[in-house]
């Protein structure tokens, strides 16, 4: 992997590059009527739901967001306020990176594209990644592709953009159930894991790990 030089970089947004704050948003909502035990429960099925909601046909994000907080608060006895589901919602593009991204991205960005392929919409997706400090040869979301990962359409909307193939990219994510399991059922054999510490490790779906951002210029012989 350390010799491998791809046409482009491709990441996943929010939660590898963006801190993903969906769980402090509920919790900013919900926290004050709901001891921890039962709000930690209220964020695992809240995630849970989330994806449950992408994996048919597209819908907007919001409605996705509208969705998994209203069956969350079904399933753990909690009043759903649709206004509540929007702010949580409306959160989304008021994230910024993680303290490693913008040093790592910068370093890898001066030899190789770098391309984000997020389950953003087109007006939230600019704001977050103009926080990221580097520069971006492409940005596709989920509403261009009209799908979000998991789903394979997603990864092939973003190969015939850019015009390559799974063999030509090195795809970098911290999630193995929205990217690396579809990126290695595609064909996508450099993958790099970015370990944030919300899913296990699952070596099977071959990958290098690396802790931050700050470790992606090494993987590329950087």
């Amino acid at each position: 992997m350390s010799r491998f030089r791809p046409k482009y970089v491709t990441f996943d947004c929010h939660g590898t590059l963006i801190f993903y704050q969906m769980a402090d948003a509920a919790r900013a909502i919900y926290g004050a009527t709901l001891d921890e035990a039962r709000m930690t429960a209220f964020i695992r099925d809240f995630s849970a739901y989330r994806l449950d909601e992408i994996l048919g046909a597209w819908k907007p994000y919001a409605e996705v967001v509208h969705n998994a907080v209203e069956r969350t608060c079904r399933k753990n006895g909690v009043a759903f306020r649709a206004e509540d589901a929007a702010w949580i919602y409306e959160q989304v593009p008021t994230w910024g990176p993680h303290p490693d991204v913008p040093a790592g991205l910068a370093k890898v960005a001066k030899e190789i594209p770098l391309v984000i392929l997020s389950n953003a919409m087109n007006a939230q997706i600019p704001h977050n990644v103009a926080k990221l400090g580097a520069p971006f040869h492409a940005v596709y979301t989920a509403e261009q592709a009209q799908a979000y990962k998991p789903r394979f359409q997603a990864f092939e909307y973003m190969f015939d953009m850019l015009g390559c193939g799974p063999e030509d990219v090195l795809h970098c994510s911290s999630s193995f159930r929205y990217d690396l399991m579809s990126a290695h059922d595609l064909g996508i054999k450099n993958k790099v894991w970015v370990n944030r510490g919300h899913e296990p490790a699952n070596p099977y779906y071959g990958y290098v790990e690396i802790a931050d951002i700050s470790g992606l210029p090494a993987v590329v012989g950087l």
